[in-house]
């Protein structure tokens, strides 16, 4: 017999039970064909759960995203429904106004997804692909690095020093990913740096 239940209770459960597949047996279970159809089904079930990270604020609260899985959706998951992670250190399951309207960010047609670029003496943006946006960044930052790295100072002494370019870390990253961060950005030679993490 399981804990925390009396012998009494037990009793009364295991009575409960075998009347009513009782009934179900001598053919009222239309009954309770009836009475499963009304009820609606759980709104998460048959979803995929993937663990992330809030977008808004350096608090970098922990939320469950669901999502339906690509064969029902036409080839590509849906989030249907966004949550607070019950076992962050964070947030512990909880979730501030702009968090816990997450989803209407998700599905919004003004949101940004591809990147965009205005050229110099262009008037608007135009879609272009990552790869583009990414090589177009990676290549600035290398002639920047290369016009403008201080190898020594007036006293020649190695210095390796890169100031006309700084970095900005992401908000709600972890202490790791700070440090990792930090070992990348020094690693080039860059002194402005910043990351405002705090997990």
């Amino acid at each position: 017999m399981p804990e925390g239940i009396s012998r009494r209770a037990f009793l009364g459960g295991s009575a409960a039970t075998l009347a009513a597949t009782s009934l179900g047996a001598f053919g009222f279970g239309a009954a309770e064909a009836a009475a499963a159809t009304s009820i609606r089904p759980f709104k998460l079930a048959g979803t995929i759960e993937t663990r992330n990270t809030c977008t808004y604020c350096a608090v970098a609260c922990g939320i469950i995203l669901y999502a339906k899985p690509a064969a029902e959706t036409g080839g590509k998951r849906v989030i249907t429904y966004i949550d607070g992670d019950p076992d962050h250190p964070t947030n512990r399951g909880t979730l501030c106004p702009k968090g816990a309207a997450l989803l209407n960010f998700v599905h919004s047609p003004d949101r940004l997804t591809v990147p965009r670029y205005r050229a110099p003496g262009e008037s608007s943006f135009r879609e272009v692909s990552w790869d583009w946006a990414l090589d177009r960044v990676a290549r600035q930052f290398k002639d920047d690095r290369d016009k403008n790295l201080v190898t020594t100072n007036a006293g020649g002494v190695a210095v390796n020093r890169w100031i006309t370019t700084g970095f900005l870390a992401a908000s709600a990253c972890t202490n790791e990913t700070g440090w990792l961060t930090f070992k990348v950005v020094r690693g080039m030679g860059a002194l402005v740096f910043d990351n405002q993490a705090r997990v």
